[in-house]
């Protein structure tokens, strides 16, 4: 039976199997996941989704949804767009529900906060699927050796903004650019 590594993480994601194996790739698809898809996930996918333009190894292609279904069909919250553009990154979003499909299709699954990444393990079937989900914030360089199974993992989430001024929003997005840097330096790198 193959080791939950994302379960409980090693001292660094530089150390996870997994992640080590997805180094390699010519192309890797990445899937954000936030509560309901209209904030912190479409932010996540749109920051990467543009830093990601400039790599030529590996190509990434970014999705995302949410583990609840109450904005399926809606565009991102105007708050979160409104932010993500004054940052200069384009993207256009529609939510959607996350899919246990998602495990099949995406190699890396990356959850914004503890309860949403339990409610994506939860659907989870096989360890190979567990295996692809991943904090978001683990890729900051800062946080990667905190384990999301401890009291510290808490340090990983990314705040849900809904509902709040666009100060949050932007706090948000500060955090997703460091993880987002972090990712494409780790997979990039030589």
């Amino acid at each position: 039976m193959a080791k939950l590594y994302s379960l409980c993480m090693p001292n660094t994601y530089f150390e996870n199997e997994y992640l080590l194996t997805l180094r390699g790739m010519s192309s890797l698809k990445v899937h954000m996941v936030c509560l309901g898809n209209i904030c912190r996930s479409p932010m996540a996918a749109a920051v990467l989704h543009n830093k990601s333009k400039k790599l030529t190894k590996p190509s990434i292609t970014v999705s995302s949804s949410g583990t609840g279904n109450w904005h399926v069909g809606q565009g991102a919250n105007p708050n979160s767009k409104l932010v993500w553009e004054k940052a200069g990154y384009k993207y256009e979003h529609t939510a959607q529900q996350f899919n246990p499909v998602n495990f099949e299709k995406q190699d890396l699954i990356l959850a914004m906060d503890l309860t949403n990444r339990a409610n994506i393990l939860n659907l989870a079937t096989t360890a190979e699927q567990k295996n692809k989900v991943f904090m978001l914030r683990s890729f900051d360089p800062k946080l990667s050796g905190i384990d999301a199974t401890k009291p510290e993992g808490a340090k990983l989430q990314v705040p849900d903004p809904y509902g709040e001024g666009i100060n949050s929003f932007e706090n948000v997005l500060d955090m997703v650019e460091q993880a987002c840097d972090g990712l494409i330096n780790y997979f990039s790198a030589n």
